[in-house]
């Protein structure tokens, strides 16, 4: 499969980068999806300004809701959502979350959620920031992707208080047709065919494995939606299972959002939208259920 854009074998210039930027149109609005979504949260969470991106006569404020009355001595809960813009129901699912079962934790954990991380990206349906870079392959300090250093920041202060992190993700057709395609003629490297897993499946850290957390948020998504089979390989993703539903890539060494709080208890969830079996509500629900979860084990097993 050849991609629209740049020469074969040859690594993408600002030329390239500008052409692909150029044939993206905006398709949704992320103050209508997002910041007035939030807006009515106020009513029960903080809400802080933690960032801001102005690409191109755009301004996008970037927002995480935090517990009301936080306490240092608590520990600390990170929910993370829209790291690829296209993947919706990272974004919504974490939204829901907050409205739906945000209050569930007073006075056992401190509670933020960054339900947006990548705005410009949200409104184009891309993987990708505005400078063709993934900011899930650039969380780490001086990251050259905005969004990732903005959440990096925000984090930073955190950094071993926090207990769980769980950041939402999607796998869709659109990675084998679109991001995997532009991904390889942006590097310069031949494409290389995959398979989309048809169904839910979780990524744990391969240096740093929590595989009985992993299977409490399967075992819980399980009832809401079907989890991912292996392919005829027995992998996902090109990746060994660790048990049904579960994969281990080098979170930590690839820069990857989940890795960045230095979490015990971290996980990626991935959610296939395009399945005959899901409706887009199961999608929102199966990231619910994930973070519910996620956040019940993880303040289980600390008493």
């Amino acid at each position: 499969m050849s991609y629209p854009i740049g020469m074969p074998g040859q690594p993408w210039g600002d030329a390239e980068v500008d052409a692909w930027r150029g044939h993206l149109v905006r398709q949704r609005s992320y103050a209508q999806d997002v910041l007035s979504v939030i807006k009515p949260l106020q009513r029960d969470f903080d809400v802080v300004e933690y960032g801001a991106l102005d690409y191109d006569g755009e301004h996008f404020p970037l927002l995480a809701i935090r517990s009301r009355g936080w306490r240092e001595d608590l520990p600390v809960l990170v929910v993370t959502g829209g790291v690829h813009g296209y993947e919706t129901s990272g974004v919504h699912g974490a939204l829901q979350f907050v409205r739906d079962h945000g209050r569930e934790v007073a006075g056992r954990a401190n509670l933020l959620v960054a339900p947006c991380v990548s705005p410009w990206a949200y409104e184009r349906v891309q993987r990708w920031n505005r400078d063709a870079l993934d900011p899930n392959r650039n969380f780490r300090e001086g990251s050259p992707a905005a969004e990732s250093a903005a959440l990096v920041a925000l984090l930073a202060p955190l950094r071993g208080r926090v207990l769980m992190h769980i950041d939402l993700h999607e796998t869709t057709d659109s990675d084998e047709s679109e991001f995997r395609p532009a991904l390889a003629a942006r590097d310069g490297k031949d494409f290389v065919p995959g398979t989309i897993p048809d169904g839910f499946y979780l990524v744990d850290d391969i240096d740093h494995p929590e595989p009985g957390f992993q299977r409490a948020v399967i075992d819980a998504v399980a009832a809401v939606t079907h989890i991912a089979p292996p392919d005829a390989n027995g992998q996902i993703n090109a990746s060994e299972l660790q048990s049904p539903g579960v994969i281990n890539f080098p979170v930590s060494r690839w820069g990857l959002c989940a890795a960045i709080t230095g979490a015990r208890f971290a996980t990626t969830t991935e959610v296939y939208p395009d399945s005959p079996r899901a409706t887009a509500a199961q999608c929102n629900a199966a990231q619910v259920a994930a973070v519910r979860a996620a956040i019940g084990f993880a303040l289980s097993a600390t008493g």
